[in-house]
């Protein structure tokens, strides 16, 4: 009966440190990975969240002022015209 317990008992620790192992190699896959995706995306020149927003922002502004500048043209063209009709 010892005999068997302690083939158990190391069939455990085994197991115990074959998924140490997993885990160790599985930690090293994805901490390679991240690496690799950040280098790949580096060399991408893509922008940022922030950076994509900020521009979106200018973009929204100069939209905006440019409709307010051509209201501004349309009514001045309006009243110079009323101005020579008259």
């Amino acid at each position: 009966m010892t005999t068997q317990s302690r083939f158990f008992d190391d069939i455990s620790k085994l197991m115990t440190n074959a998924m140490g192992v997993a885990q160790g190699v599985r930690s090293e896959a994805e901490t390679a990975m991240k690496g690799w995706i950040d280098r790949w995306l580096a060399e991408r020149d893509l922008v940022t969240r922030e950076e994509f927003e900020a521009v979106r922002e200018m973009a929204i502004k100069a939209r905006t002022e440019n409709a307010e500048l051509k209201a501004r043209m349309d009514a001045l063209e309006k009243s110079a015209s009323a101005d020579q009709g008259a």
